[in-house]
Order: C-alpha cells, then structure tokens, then sequence
C-alpha cells in the first residue's frame, strides 16, 4: 500500500473543543497529521459542558486514558442520567435515564406493557419504578454495570460529571506528548487563495504565518474562520429555542453529591445543578425576552444550595448552528460550529461525533466533495435531532405560570418534531434511530415524564395473560429495589474509585 501523505493540520482555539481535537487526531492518526494549534489564553476559555453523555466514555477509553486517573484529575462524578424537576407541571419530577426500561429485552418495548395494564385500568407504579437507572440515582448510589447481561445491574451506561476547565489541560498533556504543536499568539489575519477561496494560512499578532492543509475551527463562539472568514450562514432556532442567555455561579456542596445532573425548571428558563467533588456548578439559562440579566443573576443567588464561590458569571449564545459545518478547507468544532442549551448535555458529545467524523472522512490528498458532504450531513443530522429533542421539552408542558412557560406551550413545533408526538400519544411508537444519539428510552422518558402518556400499546403486548403480566412487574420491581440495596452509596465508591487529590 502506498504511503499516505500527512496533512498539516492547524486547529484555531484551545478550549475543550482544541485539546479533544488535537488529542485525537494524534493519537488516533499517527503520522497522518503534522498537528499545530494556536489559541491565547487572553482570549479565555468558555469551558463548555460540565455534565457528559455515555459516549464520552468511548472517547476516553480510546485515548488510552484510565477512567479513574481522569475522574481524579478533573475531580469527576458519576452521572446516571438528568432530572428534570417542574418540567410537565410544578411538583412534578422524572429523571431521564442512561438505560433501559425493563430488562430491555422483551418482544416489544417495556413500556407497551405499562401502557397496556394503564389502559386496562391497573394500578401500575410510574414508569420509572421500573428502570434501574433511575432507582440507583434516586437512591444516591452507583456501581459500574454488571457484565452478565441476564443481570437487572446491567441495563444501563453512564458518563461523568467533571470539571471542564480542567479537562483541556489534561488533554493537552497528552496531545503534546504525542507531537501536537502549541503557540500562543492571537490570530489576526486569514490568508486565503484567491482561486479556490480555501484557506492557506492564518498570521498571527507577531507577524508569524503558520500555513496548513486542513484548518479547524475551534475559536468558539467567534466562529473566526467558518464564520468570519469563510462567512458560512447560521440558522437561527432562537424562535423554537428562546433560551439565549445564561449566569452561572459555582457554590459549596451543602447537599448531597447525586450521581445524576439535574435541570430545574425556572420562570424565564431552567436552573442546572451539577455536584463534582469539590464543589456544585449552578446555572440558570434564560430567555432574554422574559426576564433581565439582573433578576436572572438574583434567582440564581437565591436559589443555589450553598455558598456561593463565585459571583454570578453571564454568558450570550444563540441557538443554531452553521450552514455546513465543513466548507472549503475548514472544519468548525464546538462552539465555531453550532449551538444547543446545555439541557441534555450535548455540548462535548458534539464535540465527539464532529471529532469521530472527521476521523472516518480524514483527507488523504486533498479534500474529496464527497467526503465533506457526508460529514456536513452527519453533523446536521445530530444537531436536528438533539434541537427537537430539546425542543420538546420546553413544548410538552401544561405550566401557564409565566409568559415564557406559556410562550412555548403554545408555539409551533417543527413538523419533525410534531410527527415524533403524535406517533407516540396514539400508540406509544418512538420514531427509530439507525445514527445520532437519544434512541428510544431517552424520548419515552421525556415523553411520558412531561405528561404525554401512550392512549394505546402495541398490539403484541396483549399476548401475556393480564395478572402474570402484573405479577411479573411486580417482580421486577422487587428485583430492582433488593439489588439496588445492595450497591455502596455514590460518594462511598468514588472515595474508594477515584477520589481527587486531597490539595486539589
């Protein structure tokens, strides 16, 4: 086989977005990429995303990184999944699990059956009881999975939660180590060919050019090369999403350290709740249009379970994303890509599939159309399905307490989104996903914890006998409830797993 040429790769931006770049693609490509990045510390780091999806765990564990070495170092706890509290209707409380429903491995969905015994009048507990996930989270517990997949204790994942300042400096070690390049400068200027309109260099604040085949764009919300440069278009959700402001202040743990992260719904928004070892973050993301930076900043004092470490820190965004998220030689990243509230915790698994895309697609010799077109279509894909996602958790409420609760009650969903609704209320069919996050458990959480509870089931979940099958959840809620008793109490096992260092 001939051998393939290496590209020189110039990132823009450290950041989380940067150092995940950057330490993959070298370690992961070896000798495929000559890697150079460049970011100034006087520009600041945004630091997004606190709390993680599974899929970060894949990422890690490609790294070669040893999970609890990078739970200690980032000062990391564990995340079985997110509540949402006085989401549907205040007082209400769900938590959307990173498992299944059930064991997971009936003829239909578990949920069809729970649907069926509601239709037939039964007295079933909610549909929660019966996930491990959520009872091990409620209990303020947490083991890594079983491997007998016959095992209750096996039907579910997990992420972290971490501190994600400090997770750039530790991938950055690693990058460094494996040949990554770093200056510190400012960029000032994008040299682009006049023929092709690809870019060909970036000059930097001391005059030096660094040149480069394939540029990326992890600048943030700045978008310095797809955005400025390249003007790529952004398509604005702002009007499905109207959150577009947020204050966030980290505070004291006074409480307990939940191996779930939490979003509590507020007047003009919603509130995030984050426990890692040494401290819990806090935000609340808002809608502008409804309330004040000021009053934002007082609710959120007010609210905040400890003392604060912090005074409340603002930050501006605007829901969407751009056009193409690859155009010509440049690949955006993160932020200079796109945007989505943190309230799934989206934020670093964009970051991932971008990184994991590029990967696959990486030029060999000069950038194929085909290529970037299938990258721009994966990357468009997740950001669509995550924003109707979002989108319905803000639509499928029945508050009317605030104008901005009843604003987006009432406000006119994609068709997308409709469509998935509708499927589900009828006969508690979820639309199915063969890519992109957030398969079936994730919407009939959302679903059925924000009220939209199935009118019918599958018609294969009438073939159990009516009192085996009630027999039988029951059982299972037995099982779930003596197994979970069995397992250490989360800040038990992270003390035991992967405690920080005690100067940190």
């Amino acid at each position: 086989m001939a051998s393939r040429r290496s590209q020189r790769v110039v990132i823009i931006g450290g950041g989380t977005s940067g150092w995940m770049t950057a330490a993959a693609l070298v370690k992961l490509l070896p000798g495929r990429c000559d890697l150079h990045l460049v970011e100034s510390e006087a520009i600041g780091v945004i630091g997004v995303g606190e709390a993680t999806l599974p899929h970060i765990r894949g990422f890690v564990e490609k790294l070669g990184i040893r999970e609890a070495d990078f739970m200690a170092w980032t000062r990391g706890t564990f995340k079985l999944g997110i509540e949402f509290r006085d989401w549907g209707r205040i007082g209400d409380s769900y938590i959307h699990p990173f498992g299944t429903f059930g064991r997971g491995q009936g003829e239909v969905d578990f949920h069809h059956y729970w649907a069926r015994l509601r239709v037939e009048g039964a007295a079933v507990p909610p549909l929660e009881h019966f996930s491990y996930a959520c009872m091990l989270a409620r209990a303020n517990r947490f083991d890594l999975p079983a491997s007998d997949p016959q095992s209750i204790a096996s039907t579910y994942g997990y992420a972290y939660q971490f501190d994600a300042l400090l997770f750039a400096p530790y991938l950055r070690a690693i990058a460094e180590d494996l040949g990554a390049r770093r200056t510190e400068r400012r960029v000032v200027e994008v040299l682009r060919d006049g023929a092709s309109g690809d870019i060909t260099a970036v000059r930097l604040d001391d005059g030096q050019v660094i040149e480069g085949d394939l540029f990326i764009d992890c600048s943030g919300f700045r978008s310095l090369l797809l955005g400025d440069a390249l003007e790529e278009p952004f398509e604005d959700w702002n009007h499905w999403l109207p959150a577009d402001r947020a204050v966030a202040m980290p505070c004291r743990t006074q409480t307990a350290v939940t191996p779930y992260t939490s979003a509590i719904a507020m007047p003009a928004g919603w509130r995030w709740r984050i426990p890692l070892q040494h401290r819990t973050g806090n935000g609340y993301v808002y809608a502008s249009a409804f309330t004040s930076e000021d009053a934002a900043a007082r609710a959120l004092t007010e609210a905040v379970e400890g003392a604060p470490l912090a005074d409340p820190r603002p930050l501006r965004f605007r829901a969407g994303r751009r056009r193409r998220s690859w155009a010509h030689n440049c690949v955006a990243i993160g932020l200079a890509s796109g945007f989505l509230e943190p309230l799934e915790s989206t934020s670093i698994y964009l970051v991932q599939q971008a990184i994991t895309a590029l990967i696959e697609l990486f030029p060999d010799d000069g950038i194929s159309p085909i290529d970037r077109d299938e990258f721009n279509r994966l990357i468009d894909l997740e950001y669509d399905r995550i924003r109707d996602f979002l989108i319905l958790h803000y639509h499928a409420t029945s508050r009317t307490d605030t104008d901005f609760w009843h604003y987006v009650r009432t406000m006119t969903v994609p068709d997308s989104l409709a469509e998935k609704i509708e499927l589900f209320r009828r006969a508690g069919r979820v639309v199915k996903y063969r890519e992109g996050v957030f398969l079936d458990a994730s919407w009939i959480a959302v679903y059925v914890g924000q009220g939209i509870v199935p009118e019918g089931y599958d018609p294969r979940a009438d073939q159990p006998d009516g009192t085996l099958l009630l027999r039988g959840m029951q059982a299972l809620q037995s099982e779930i409830t003596a197994t979970v008793a069995r397992v250490p109490e989360h800040l038990r096992y992270i003390d035991r797993y992967c405690a920080m260092a005690a100067a940190a």
